[in-house]
């Protein structure tokens, strides 16, 4: 039968390795506040839409780099790994974005352009 440890110890404690696995979380965490503050402030349109994305990949590109430690080797390493990854997205994108335009064609779904929106009165508050 198996006992429970409740006081495991890591022998020896690194101290730096700590503090670098804290950094880590602590940049991951300013970026995602980043993000929400982007997302809960911006009103809904591509800029907003690109900023999230793009700071998305920063953070992706960034968990790669140090949980995969993939950063720590070398440039034809982590290009022979990025490359192919960047052309598969792009192809994923573009494969979507066909099908979606072949389906709203088959389905006969027109785009609506959203009224803009406009204030009534002209006195704010």
């Amino acid at each position: 039968m198996e006992q429970a440890t409740s006081n495991v110890v890591v022998q020896p404690v690194d101290k730096a390795k700590i503090r670098g696995i804290w950094k880590v979380a602590l940049i991951l965490f300013l970026v995602t506040v980043i993000e929400y503050g982007f997302a809960f402030t911006m009103d809904a349109g591509m800029l907003r839409t690109v900023i999230f994305v793009g700071l998305t990949i920063v953070k992706a590109w960034f968990i790669v780099s140090e949980f995969m430690h993939l950063g720590h080797e070398v440039k034809g390493l982590i290009y022979s790994i990025i490359l192919p990854m960047i052309f598969i997205i792009w192809l994923i994108v573009a494969l979507v974005n066909m099908e979606g335009a072949a389906i709203k064609d088959a389905r006969g779904i027109v785009d609506v352009e959203q009224p803009a929106t406009e204030h009534v009165g002209g006195e704010e508050h």
